[in-house]
Formats: C-alpha cells, structure tokens, sequence
C-alpha cells in the first residue's frame, strides 16, 4: 500500500493534532478522497517521520493526530553541494527535483558571466519559494526526512568568497576538466559541485573558481545540457563514493 508523506513546516511530537496544509489537505480529501481513520505520514526535516491518522475532514480543513515517530536514516554518507547556473524555465524545477532523489545535501542557484535569467528581489524570492516546496515535493516522494538546504540565488564571486576552508573536494564540471568521478577521493566534508547555466561557464567564471582552489571535473566525451550535467555528475559520484 502506498504510503502517503506530507511536508510540514511546524514543530511535530507524538500526540500532538494539527491541520494540513490547505494545498496538502485538498489533494488528500480531493484527489486521494482519504476519510476519517486514514493514515498519513508527516514528516518537518527534523530526521523523523510522524506517522498520523486523519481525524477529520472538513470542507476547508483536514484535521490529523499524530501517533508516533520514526528516525529516518536515509541521507547519504556523502554530503554533495551543487552549486547551479540558474537555468530556464522548467530547467531549474527539474534539477532542483532530481538532485534532490539523487540525495544532494546542499543546493545553490548561482548567476554566472553567461547566465540569461535575472532575477529582481521579488522575483528572486518568489523563485526561491518555490523551489523550496519543489525540494519538499521531492522529499515527501523520495523518503527523505531532511530537506536540503536550498540557498538564494547569487553571484558566483559572493559565493566563492563565502566559502570556508572546511576541507571540502571543490569541483566544476568542464568539457577540458582533468579529473573524472572515478579518480577522486572525499573526506567527512564531501565535496562542492559546480555546474554552468545554459551557455556554460565562462572565461571569468573558470579563473574565478580556479583561483577558488575548484578542479575541473569531465563527465567523459560528450558535451551534457545543464540539466542533464549535475544530475549525472550527482548520480556518478553517489553511485562511485556515496550510497548508490
């Protein structure tokens, strides 16, 4: 039987009743037409899963009782960030999803030398907002317990400048890049991924991160599209270093 999971963004305790998210208690009386007794699995980031029934269904709410929980061991034993050239449209929605069923811990919308999307402040936070219940979305289907973190957009030299010397592997994936997933090797810190937008990285960007201490990473011959780069390179290195 299909276990339904629901992102909740409040604090959760055994015994405790709340109502569902109005977008989450519509698909679950609408959609899935759950009633009374039901059981659901309710789930904030903090590790756990709540297992819940559903104690009432109303026409604006949908009321649960949570019963009790369950540590979640389920995050990968290597902590990736991949830090993103904001693609386009859909692009983005599709990478942020994936990567987030590729166990990525971390992820950051970057605007790079070659980037064509700008975002105003309000535009920017919209994205991000939606990006974050993408992110949950992906989590209440993959199993995860704990959301990656999902940082604003930004320029790439305000990151590379934030950085700590945490002992982190940096990488940028490059057609000419010298190293390949197989050859590598990560400490406790995991490693800091970085991917282009559309147009790829450009000269500016290459000597920034090389000044930054990143390697060039090759994902073999071909050239991949952004939304197709990061993922395989997520899915190379958690399938060579981390839990695939």
């Amino acid at each position: 039987m299909r276990t339904i999971r629901i992102h909740v963004d409040e604090p959760l305790s055994p015994g405790i009743e709340l109502s569902l998210p109005s977008q989450a208690g519509e698909h679950v009386a609408r959609v899935l037409r759950l009633g009374e007794g039901a059981p659901l699995v309710l789930f904030n980031g903090d590790g756990h899963d709540y297992e819940a029934v559903i104690t009432q269904v109303g026409k604006r709410e949908v009321r649960t009782r949570i019963q009790g929980s369950q540590a979640v061991a389920n995050e990968s034993s290597l902590p990736l960030t991949l830090a993103q050239g904001v693609a386009r449209g859909e692009k983005m929605d599709l990478i942020v999803q994936k990567a987030t069923e590729l166990g990525v811990a971390r992820i950051v919308p970057l605007l790079t030398e070659r980037s064509e999307v700008r975002l105003d402040s309000a535009r920017a936070e919209k994205r991000l907002a939606h990006w974050r219940a993408v992110v949950a979305s992906a989590c209440e289907q993959s199993g995860r317990a704990r959301l990656p973190v999902i940082l604003p957009t930004q320029p790439l030299e305000v990151w590379l400048r934030s950085l700590q010397q945490d002992g982190a592997l940096r990488l940028a994936l490059l057609p000419e890049g010298d190293r390949s997933p197989r050859s590598l090797g990560f400490g406790p810190a995991g490693g800091l991924l970085v991917v282009g937008p559309e147009g790829g990285l450009g000269e500016r960007d290459v000597s920034s991160l090389t000044g930054a201490g990143f390697a060039g990473l090759r994902l073999g011959p071909r050239i991949l599209r952004t939304e197709t780069a990061g993922l395989a390179a997520l899915a190379a290195l958690q399938a060579l270093h981390g839990d695939l």
